[in-house]
């Protein structure tokens, strides 16, 4: 792209947790009357799970989601690529695969040059080309900022599908992907992180979770979710809420390289403390827990890992399955406990 144009100067919003709070939307879509008859309607927005599911017969059911934002990086392709990345997420998340994708495309096209829109869209096809599935087709528009993203479609057997709501007491929380994504971001954005950071923040946004693909063959794996724009404990919460149960989590998860650093100098997101004040009335944190470790678990992360509850029986050989697919910081996080819905943070 031309060194005149910085596409994140563009996304005043910033790219990464700019999402409504945990539930609110949720709340919303369940007030609007029913257009048809849901008997088919597996999944919808009644526990904020990671995408639609719709049963087609009973060998197929589609899982239907999309995912779109505003730049994160100034590289045009590397930014369709950790778009297309974070939208595929979801459809792994329910423990589908993806079978083609529809692109979103909102650009200022009177500021950035073709080339650098083509750049996007050609970034957002190669991951999913990655993924075996075609960009199919899709929608732009001229828009004030750039917006780019997917509606990605996938299939799952009914009786293998992974909902973000069906932990059970007892599983082991195991986390795919380190933490820090939102605060490498914010670093990016104040011309504070490295180039070994940044590096390791592309390679993270840009790994597919693919490895969810096939857990609902693993009697072991309860429910799933992938952990973005709400953070770990967000999304943590998410599950405890829909499973009725009290969630545990470490104060201390894995980070990605240096982020730990950059939290205790200062370096934060917006949205860390917008997810921490619309959800902490439901957790509990110890007095003496620094601050800088709240902001790490409320960290929005743009194409996160995977939270999987699993049986603990399982967890050691699902960690090192994880880990042999590339997700080398996998581990387990947390747990869920009887006791109503609600997230305890332990130090």
């Amino acid at each position: 792209m031309t060194q005149e144009i910085r596409l994140t100067s563009l996304a005043h919003g910033g790219g990464c947790g700019c999402k409504l709070s945990p539930g609110v939307l949720a709340e919303i879509l369940a007030t609007l009357p029913a257009a048809a008859p849901v008997s088919r309607l597996m999944v919808g927005a009644e526990t904020s799970d990671d995408a639609a599911v719709w049963r087609l017969n009973d060998e197929q059911a589609l899982v239907a989601t999309t995912d779109f934002f505003m730049p994160v990086v100034d590289d045009p392709y590397t930014f369709g690529r950790i778009a297309a990345a974070n939208a595929l997420s979801d459809i792994y998340a329910m423990g589908g695969s993806p079978i083609f994708a529809l692109a979103i495309c909102g650009m200022p096209v009177s500021v950035l040059p073709v080339a650098t829109i083509r750049a996007v869209l050609e970034g957002g096809a190669s991951i999913c080309a990655e993924a075996g599935i075609p960009v199919a087709g899709g929608h732009s528009i001229d828009s004030q900022e750039p917006i780019y993203g997917l509606v990605a479609l996938g299939l799952v057997h009914p009786d293998r599908l992974l909902r973000n709501r069906t932990g059970r007491p007892g599983d082991v929380l195991i986390l795919t992907k380190a933490l820090g994504v939102g605060i490498y971001s914010a670093a990016l954005k104040q011309g504070r992180l490295n180039d070994a950071c940044y590096e390791a923040m592309i390679a993270s946004t840009t790994q597919l979770n693919t490895f969810g693909r096939d857990l609902g063959l693993n009697p072991f794996v309860h429910a799933m979710t992938d952990v973005t724009g709400f953070g770990l404990a967000g999304h943590a919460l998410e599950m405890a809420r829909g499973a009725g149960l009290t969630a545990q989590i470490s104060a201390d998860p894995p980070l990605l390289p240096g982020v730990g650093e950059l939290v205790r100098a200062g370096v934060r997101t917006g949205a860390s403390g917008r997810n921490w004040a619309s959800y902490r009335a439901d957790i509990t944190a110890p007095d003496s827990l620094e601050p800088w470790r709240i902001d790490l678990l409320c960290d929005p992360q743009t194409s996160g890992g995977l939270l999987i509850a699993a049986d603990p029986a399982g967890a050691d050989a699902l960690i090192a399955s994880a880990r042999a697919c590339g997700l080398s910081q996998t581990a387990v996080v947390g747990r869920l406990l009887p006791g109503p819905a609600h997230l305890i943070v332990q130090a």
